[in-house]
């Protein structure tokens, strides 16, 4: 079975790392959906079915903690897992965003076998 994801980052740069990084992780991915701010992942999320969400916390519009806030205030889009990837270094806010329902965070710079150990763990995926 192969996971469709949301790379929600305001850097293409990052988006591209991301994705790199998931494809070097050895997941099998099917689908890779990119928005540049929180408001284009809500409407990705609104119309596709998506396994797991990449979000960076500092982003115009609508920042990733908003975009968390959103996703669990909506029925739909609660149960649906949101990976915080980030420079942030307060702890203070990486808790607040778990506190808000993030799954899990993983610093930038990141590597390939962290996004593999996230996906695992929230998904059950097996390399």
């Amino acid at each position: 079975m192969s996971y469709t994801i949301l790379i929600a980052d305001d850097s293409a740069i990052v988006r591209t790392m991301v994705k790199k990084a998931v494809s070097m992780a050895g997941l099998d991915v099917g689908q890779v959906h990119e928005a540049a701010n929180g408001k284009e992942a809500l409407a990705v999320l609104g119309r596709t079915w998506i396994d797991v969400v990449f979000a960076d916390i500092n982003m115009p519009e609508m920042t990733g903690t908003e975009l968390v806030r959103h996703m669990k205030a909506d029925p739909a889009l609660a149960s649906t897992p949101v990976v915080i990837v980030s420079s942030e270094q307060s702890q203070t806010r990486i808790d607040e965003l778990k506190a808000w329902g993030a799954r899990a965070y993983l610093k930038k710079p990141f590597r390939p076998e962290q996004f593999r150990e996230v996906v695992e763990n929230l998904l059950g995926a097996k390399r």
